[in-house]
């Protein structure tokens, strides 16, 4: 059976539209009314939890006063999430929360990636997925399965080749660099691919080395998904062992792109970082 289609773009929208309602000084009451429902209907459509119709939407932006901006920005969005993504044929082998991810990843403009155990899944080569694949995942697993998912993960990357790619910041830990997936030959490999894709317009990689010591972040990974003015939208995703979470919230939200600005003020620069990884690489080639 496949897995219900991903809501967040749903959920932004329902977010927006609180947020303009709330400015407004207009009840959850009013706003239900005006599109034929109740308070009941309009906190399902804030939550993320219930559509609503472009004649609607239209009706609610009437309402709150917005500015054509703001307007087409929210059309637009309300459009989006009735379109299905690039892996929706896959969806019955996807989990709903990496379904979110990858929707998330494709609507971004800016993505901001910290990882402190591996490589992320947006700049990893082929065997170097493969090996975390088969680490992490199911002991069930086929090799067909294994395979779609390293097809899938690498599927991903092709957002770096669109003329609207995402600016993509990657700060790892230095300990990245040296944890052997796959093996020395294969973690080499990944390293020099890390060298290359940051030559690559609107991507930079850059390292925490173990010099630095105790730093924000360490308590584990997480990613920052920007969306384009004028709504100025974040979402910050955390993985665990269950798949994924994904927080919204203004004061939480806060919290990650701080740690995030600590973050890069605790690494290397882009330049230092290639040093430090291409060092890597030399050392696990010549083991």
């Amino acid at each position: 059976m496949a897995h219900p289609e991903p809501k967040v773009r749903k959920k932004r929208l329902g977010s927006e539209l609180r947020r303009l309602r709330e400015e407004s000084g207009i009840s959850l009451q009013q706003a239900g009314e005006t599109v034929d429902g109740d308070k009941t209907k309009m906190s399902r459509i804030e939550n993320g939890r219930q559509g609503l119709r472009p004649l609607e939407l239209k009706t609610l932006l009437d309402m709150y006063q917005v500015d054509p901006p703001m307007r087409e920005a929210l059309l637009a969005l309300q459009r989006q999430s009735k379109q299905k993504g690039w892996w929706s044929q896959h969806s019955d082998k996807l989990k709903p929360d990496f379904q979110e991810r990858l929707t998330l990843e494709s609507d971004a403009v800016r993505i901001y990636a910290y990882q402190s155990v591996v490589v992320p899944g947006l700049l990893q080569t082929d065997a170097y997925a493969e090996a975390v694949i088969r680490g992490t995942g199911s002991k069930r697993m086929s090799d067909e399965e294994v395979r779609t998912l390293v097809d899938l993960r690498l599927a991903r990357q092709a957002i770096f080749d669109r003329d609207d790619a995402p600016q993509y910041l990657c700060i790892l830990d230095e300990s990245v660099l040296h944890r052997q997936v796959g093996g020395p030959a294969v973690t080499a490999a990944q390293l020099r691919n890390l060298v290359e894709v940051s030559d690559r317009p609107g991507i930079a990689v850059q390292v925490i080395p173990y010099s630095q010591g105790a730093y924000v972040g360490m308590d584990g990974p997480f990613t920052v998904y920007s969306y384009p003015d004028p709504m100025e939208l974040d979402v910050v995703g955390l993985d665990n062992l269950d798949g994924g979470l994904y927080l919204e919230e203004t004061g939480a939200v806060e919290n990650y792109r701080s740690a995030f600005d600590q973050l890069r003020a605790a690494a290397l620069s882009s330049r230092q970082s290639m040093d430090v990884i291409s060092r890597a690489a030399r050392d696990l080639e010549n083991e």
